[in-house]
């Protein structure tokens, strides 16, 4: 694939950039569509293929099923939501005392590593109290109340 910066590449870096959902490809090729209507599949995902070998964009695949992508470069952590599948940006630093500790424990020369979290996120717990109320506790009558 051509290193050159293309029509359809900048539109797709844009797209990407200015949202951080972490969307789809198919997200990214139905926004994308809006800028450059005859864009096809095929161009968004070689475009992110190329983009995520360039270090450009992040390539994320935290439950093995939907690959999603990232706009942000530097490294920085992920939360990933059990239930809804959305995944999060963790404002958190890296730490990297973790890659100092484990290049000389191993010997690796560690140039980054990837840290996700996983759980419920803030909208998935409210919908499941929701959905689940606390039972309320009476407490026992006392005898000749």
């Amino acid at each position: 694939m051509s290193t050159r910066r293309t029509r359809q590449r900048e539109a797709i870096l844009r797209v990407l950039k200015r949202t951080t959902a972490h969307p789809t490809a198919d997200w990214l090729y139905d926004e994308v569509r809006k800028e450059i209507p005859n864009i096809s599949k095929g161009t968004v995902y070689r475009n992110l293929n190329f983009l995520r070998q360039t270090g450009e964009i992040l390539e994320l695949n935290p439950d093995g099923t939907v690959t999603r992508y990232d706009g942000r470069q530097e490294n920085h952590y992920h939360f990933s939501c059990e239930k809804c599948g959305r995944v999060f940006d963790v404002d958190e630093p890296v730490s990297l005392e973790l890659d100092r500790r484990l290049a000389q424990k191993t010997g690796f020369q560690v140039k980054r590593h990837t840290l996700e979290f996983s759980g419920l996120c803030r909208d998935c717990q409210k919908e499941r109290k929701s959905t689940f109320p606390a039972k309320s506790v009476q407490a026992p009558s006392r005898a000749g109340d």
